[in-house]
C-alpha cells in the first residue's frame, strides 16, 4: 500500500518535469521555426500585425534572390574549408595541451593553467588588433589561412579536455604504458584519445559552430571578395535603406542547414560528452 502511494506521489512530479522540458523544447525550436516561416513568406507578410505564423510559398523565390545577390556557394565552400581545418587542428592542439596539463608535472603548470582560465574571461575582441598585426607581418592578411591560427589554442577547449583527461584517464594505465616503453605521443594516441572520444565529439561541435559563425575576425582580416566567409557574405544582403528580410532569412536558413547536419551526425557524442563530463565534475 505504501509503495502504491509513493508511486502516485511521484507521478505529479514526473508530469511537471515533462511539461517543463516540453516548454523548453518549444522555446528552443521556435527561433528556427520562425526563421523558416519568414523565409517562406514575403517581407510584407513579416511586417503584418499580428505577424503571419504560417508557412508561405515564396521559399524558392527568396532563395533565387539570395543566389542572384551574393556568391552564396563560393562563400559556403570557404567557410566549410576554414571550419573543417580549424576543428581538426583545435582537437589536436587542445587535446595535446590538455594531456600535458592533466597528467604531467612540469614547472609553472599551475600558473600557466590559471593564466589560461583567466583568458576565458576576456572578450575575444581584445585580440583582434594584435592578431591582425601578426597576420600582416607574415603576409596572411586577405587569405583564408589567417582565420585558422587564432582559434587553435582554444582556452575553453583545453580547460574542458583537461578536466576530462584528469578524471577519465587512470594514472595506472599511463604508468603501465610507460613501463612498456610508450612515450608521450604513444600514450596520447593509443590511450588518451580513445578514452576521451565523447569529450572530443563535444569539442568538435563547439569548434565547428564557432568557426562557422565567426563574423568579426573574417570581416577584419579578409580583403579579397572571393575569399569571404558565409557570415560576412550574408551581411551584404543588408543593402540600401530597405532590407528584404524574407531574402535575408532564406539566406540564414540555407546557412544553418550544414550546422544542423553536423550536429545531427555528432549528436550522440555531443550529448554523451556533456552529460559524462558533468557527472565526472560533480
Amino acid at each position: 500500500m505504501t509503495a502504491v502511494v509513493k508511486r502516485r506521489s511521484r507521478r505529479p512530479k514526473g508530469l511537471t518535469a515533462h511539461i517543463v522540458l516540453g516548454l523548453a523544447v518549444l522555446i528552443s525550436v521556435f527561433p528556427f521555426v520562425w526563421t523558416i516561416v519568414m523565409a517562406t513568406n514575403t517581407t510584407q507578410d513579416i511586417y503584418k500585425s499580428p505577424p503571419k505564423l504560417t508557412f508561405g510559398s515564396h521559399l524558392l523565390e527568396n532563395i533565387r534572390h539570395v543566389l542572384d545577390t551574393i556568391d552564396f556557394f563560393g562563400s559556403m565552400l570557404n567557410t566549410v574549408i576554414v571550419a573543417s581545418v580549424t576543428t581538426v587542428l583545435v582537437l589536436f592542439v587542445d587535446s595535446l595541451a590538455a594531456f600535458a596539463f592533466a597528467k604531467f608535472d612540469f614547472p609553472g603548470r599551475k600558473v600557466l593553467f590559471a593564466t589560461l582560465v583567466g583568458f576565458m574571461m576576456l572578450p575575444l575582441q581584445l585580440a583582434v588588433l594584435p592578431q591582425f598585426i601578426l597576420m600582416s607581418d607574415i603576409g596572411w592578411v586577405g587569405t583564408l589561412k589567417a582565420l585558422v591560427p587564432p582559434a587553435l589554442a582554444n582556452a575553453f577547449g583545453i580547460f574542458w579536455l583537461r578536466q576530462y583527461v584528469e578524471n577519465g584517464v587512470p594514472d595506472e594505465l599511463l604508468d603501465a604504458a610507460r613501463i612498456d616503453g610508450a612515450g608521450f605521443f604513444r600514450q596520447y594516441w593509443n590511450i588518451v584519445l580513445p578514452m576521451i572520444k565523447p569529450a572530443l565529439s563535444f569539442l568538435a561541435i563547439y569548434a565547428f559552430v564557432g568557426a562557422w559563425n565567426d563574423y568579426i575576425w573574417p570581416l577584419v582580416v579578409l580583403t579579397d571578395p572571393s575569399h569571404l566567409t558565409l557570415q560576412v557574405t550574408l551581411a551584404q544582403l543588408h543593402v540600401g535603406h530597405t532590407t528584404d528580410y524574407s531574402m535575408v532569412m532564406a539566406g540564414v536558413l540555407m546557412a544553418s542547414i550544414p550546422l544542423v547536419v553536423v550536429f545531427t551526425i555528432f549528436a550522440r557524442g555531443f550529448i554523451a560528452g556533456a552529460t559524462e563530463g558533468a557527472v565526472q565534475g560533480s
